[in-house]
């Protein structure tokens, strides 16, 4: 018998509630387990490399301002900024490689480096993005390669049972975010396509920007009531298959680090949870977290012409860098 169009929309409405119930049951469930205040870091005042807060700086200030915006329309940049980022591994002591794709007859590059010459086996894979939106891009992503930069400079030393790879991604942003054409994408397939196994991917995505005003922080629907308002802590987020991930990383913060840490878990198709290269990993099924400042629920020059090199915090940025390696060290031991 054929239904009236007022039982479909009455069977369809039902079915909607029941989808929305469950995407708040999963978002409850990361609530739970991680909201409420951040734990108080236990070494505030620790010591730092009085250099990083300046090494930081210098790297966010060379790909947002010496550089530029840098993406597919400014490619000149974008190479630039490619070229960069290998002369600094370099610097290091790495021999970084080109993991290259081709678009529209122009070729893009991942710049990949190891703390071991072979790039098989299980690895803790660190990444982050080098393009921008169009803008000068110093909290999204400069921030984050100076991140990567600095770890890749820390980690290349200490003995790690698990070795980390370390990749500078292009294409996140616009026109390929969110598709198989964004740098990290056609890296993980990259990874698929070998024999290398993924203990977990961390992704810096925006470092830099940590406000402490009232009401500072703003968040995706439901989350508000159960975190700070004040926007002085990174967070750690992940889906429900990279949970040992999250769970490791924020115990260890909270344990051992420099610097106030929230997480947060939560269905992986939930918007805003996946808006990085994270995304890519999951795909493939590999546990991914992303480390970040919440950008644009925090951060007024997201994707304008005012994220410039001024507006963050380098001293913070530094401390959650250095918190990042030690978390790293003893996850590789894990």
């Amino acid at each position: 018998m054929k239904m009236s169009k007022r039982w479909v929309e009455k069977i369809t409405t039902f079915f909607i509630k029941i989808i929305k119930a469950v995407i708040v049951g999963f978002l409850l469930v990361g609530i739970t387990t991680y909201g409420w205040m951040p734990s108080p870091p236990s070494n505030p005042n620790a010591v730092l490399d009085r250099d990083l807060p300046r090494r930081l700086e210098d790297t966010v200030r060379v790909l947002s301002e010496d550089i530029g915006p840098r993406n597919y329309a400014s490619y000149q940049n974008l190479n630039k900024a490619a070229d960069f980022i290998k002369s600094s591994f370099r610097g290091m002591g790495y021999n970084p490689e080109e993991w290259v794709y081709d678009i529209d007859g122009k070729t893009y590059r991942n710049i990949v480096v190891g703390t071991n010459k072979s790039f098989t086996g299980e690895h803790i894979i660190i990444g982050a993005h080098y393009d921008s939106c169009f803008n000068p891009g110093a909290d999204d992503n400069a921030s984050g390669i100076a991140g990567l930069l600095e770890l890749a400079r820390m980690l290349k030393k200490p003995d790690l049972k698990v070795p980390v790879m370390f990749v500078a991604f292009t294409n996140e942003e616009p026109p390929f975010f969110m598709t198989g054409q964004m740098g990290s994408a056609v890296f993980v397939r990259a990874l698929k396509e070998s024999s290398v196994k993924v203990k977990a991917a961390v992704i810096l995505e925006m470092i830099g920007y940590y406000p402490d005003g009232l009401f500072s922080q703003k968040y995706l629907p439901l989350l508000g009531p159960f975190y700070p308002n004040k926007a002085d802590f990174v967070a750690i987020v992940g889906n429900f298959a990279s949970r040992g991930v999250v769970d490791f990383l924020d115990n260890d913060f909270k344990r051992h680090q420099y610097f106030p840490v929230c997480a947060l878990i939560a269905p992986s198709f939930v918007p805003g949870i996946n808006f990085s290269d994270h995304w890519s990993f999951w795909q493939e099924g590999y546990p991914a977290v992303m480390i970040t400042d919440t950008a644009y629920l925090r951060n007024k020059n997201y994707h304008t012409a005012t994220d410039t090199v001024t507006t963050l915090d380098y001293e913070k940025m530094a401390k959650v860098v250095l918190g990042l390696k030690e978390s790293i060290v003893r996850l590789s031991k894990e």
